[in-house]
């Protein structure tokens, strides 16, 4: 089975529709979200009628935040939710589709298992907003303890930053792997980048494909400067919301 998995949209929906094509073009059937479908982004309202399509999806903080209250976010991330409620309250002609949007975000679970594949968003220890940078890779007893907590494979989202962590303490970037990488016999971690705001110096798109015993991670390139405008606009958004998704930050 061919398996695309995705997280991290953010409300672009520029970066979500490229990479849908993309996926459509290999014609994937499974789509697995990582969540974090909202936030930072001009377009939460489609971001989540699309998110509503993949087979699997899972909660993320900033869905989570959306539904209650932003915690330990900066001014500008807790600004756009604030927004992003405000859009999302909106009946825009279909009070019926914003009741559908509320319950999708309500009755999304944190952790999703398959046999040895387990998916979050965050982490296996905390599935919603534990943070493993590749930096982890220096804090031996972190990645020790959640290494512990994996079956085989876990794949996770949260950092925006794609690339494989070893059992024996290494991260992988994409391009160190030439962007493929076969499942191991033992344990790995995959952080599967992001596709509404990367931030590993590649302003594409990022995901991966896992099929039989190998995983890909694929970029997508979108028209930023499309969405970049959408959130000039918005004058309860950042403009640095904006600058970053050029530079990939």
């Amino acid at each position: 089975m061919k398996r695309a998995i995705i997280s991290d949209i953010h409300s672009n929906l520029e970066g979500f529709e490229a990479v849908l094509a993309d996926i459509a073009s290999q014609e994937i059937t499974e789509v697995y979200c990582l969540g974090d479908i909202v936030g930072y982004g001009p377009n939460p309202r489609e971001c989540i009628d699309l998110a509503m399509q993949s087979q699997v999806c899972l909660l993320g903080n900033h869905d989570q935040a959306a539904l209650f209250d932003p915690e330990g976010f900066n001014t500008g991330a807790e600004r756009a939710i604030f927004w992003t409620r405000d859009q999302l309250e909106v009946p825009n002609g279909d009070a019926d589709k914003t009741a559908r949007r509320w319950q999708f975000l309500s009755e999304l679970p944190r952790t999703h298992r398959e046999g040895p594949f387990t998916f979050v968003h965050g982490s296996v220890r905390n599935p919603l907003s534990e943070y493993v940078f590749p930096e982890d890779v220096h804090n031996l007893k972190k990645l020790e303890r959640l290494f512990a907590l994996i079956e085989r494979y876990a794949f996770q989202g949260h950092t925006h930053v794609p690339g494989v962590f070893t059992e024996d303490g290494r991260f992988l970037s994409p391009d160190e792997i030439g962007s493929r990488y076969s499942l191991p016999p033992g344990k790995m971690m995959v952080n599967v980048g992001s596709v509404g705001q990367p931030r590993d110096g590649d302003s594409r798109a990022c995901y991966v494909v896992v099929s039989d015993d190998q995983l890909e991670f694929r970029r997508v390139s979108y028209p930023v400067e499309r969405t970049m405008e959408k959130i000039y606009a918005i004058a309860e958004l950042d403009p640095f919301l904006a600058d970053r998704l050029r530079e990939g930050r």
